[in-house]
């Protein structure tokens, strides 16, 4: 009985610093700018893409972990215990890991470069490792001066969607650069709803998020125009034309935005109960930017 409930605990904390759902954040892109190559070009790739999917997997476990060494430098990670650091005692093992999967991520990524005798999509992918970088580590750690979202706005954005349609392609597309807004946006809501829970803490250690910066009142009124922008941008691209009408699709994503925005409205002040707000923000995202990528794949068809 014992061993139950103290291993039930133990592999509860290890889910969370895993974090297998955040992993999304990572195909989403690519399933975005590879759907749109697609729709416009008549191009799919599989052996590039399934690359892409892993290496991009890769580097967002490197960026986790080491974000995980980063703030147990700084104290902020002293309450969280699911933090790799804080699970294993040893940091150092922690940090090679994640550089062991920065390196064979960028190793799938030079494959993709040399297939196709290219070194655009490695030299894109490098400049979103130095974003995810800077956004954590000494001596930038922008994301305690409350820059983390913008950084992740251009990192899977328009760079992530970008390098995507251009693995596939070799070239450049107006309408991947407007659909790289909207994952954008929403996959920086996802960061913006992990600081809800987080406030103390982040103000001992200095980290001044978006949320110490506004308040959590403030912050939760925020987060519904920042997520209620996702569906009239889709909107708009369909009425100019950059998107077919498939697209709107995505707006069979609502009831996750509803839920989202009513959850952290009634519990911003709860760090308790608004802690999960981060998941289904990612609820949000992942459909969101399935069904977009749904609609292009279909109107290629």
């Amino acid at each position: 009985m014992t061993t139950k409930q103290i291993s039930r605990p133990q592999s509860k904390l290890w889910m969370a610093a895993i974090k297998p759902p955040m992993y999304s954040v990572a195909i989403m892109p690519i399933w975005v700018g590879t759907a749109i190559a697609f729709a416009e070009n008549q191009v799919f790739n599989t052996a590039i893409f399934a690359t892409f999917v892993a290496a991009a997997i890769l580097i967002l476990a490197w960026e986790n972990i080491s974000n995980d060494v980063f703030d147990s430098e700084t104290g902020i990670d002293i309450n969280k215990h699911h933090s790799l650091v804080n699970l294993t005692g040893k940091k150092t093992l922690v940090f090679w890991l994640g550089n062991l999967c920065l390196i064979s991520g960028l190793l799938g990524i030079l494959a993709i470069a040399i297939w196709q005798q290219d070194p655009t999509v490695i030299a894109i992918i490098l400049g979103c490792c130095a974003l995810g970088y800077i956004y954590q580590g000494p001596p930038f750690r922008l994301g305690y001066q409350g820059l983390g979202e913008i950084l992740c706005f251009f990192a899977f954005g328009p760079l992530g969607v970008s390098a995507a349609y251009y693995s596939q392609t070799q070239t450049w597309s107006i309408t991947s650069l407007a659909a790289s807004v909207i994952v954008g946006v929403v996959t920086s809501l996802i960061l913006f709803c992990s600081h809800f829970h987080q406030v103390d803490d982040d103000i001992v250690a200095g980290k001044r998020s978006p949320i110490v910066r506004l308040g959590t009142t403030n912050g939760a009124k925020v987060l519904i125009w920042f997520t209620a922008s996702i569906y009239p941008f889709t909107l708009l691209f369909v009425l100019l034309g950059f998107f077919p009408i498939w697209t709107l699709l995505s707006f069979l994503s609502l009831p996750y935005a509803f839920k989202l925005c009513r959850h952290v409205q009634q519990n911003h002040n709860q760090p308790e109960k608004v802690s999960n707000c981060k998941f289904i923000a990612v609820a949000v995202h992942f459909w969101s930017c399935l069904l977009i990528g749904l609609g292009f794949v279909i109107a290629g068809f």
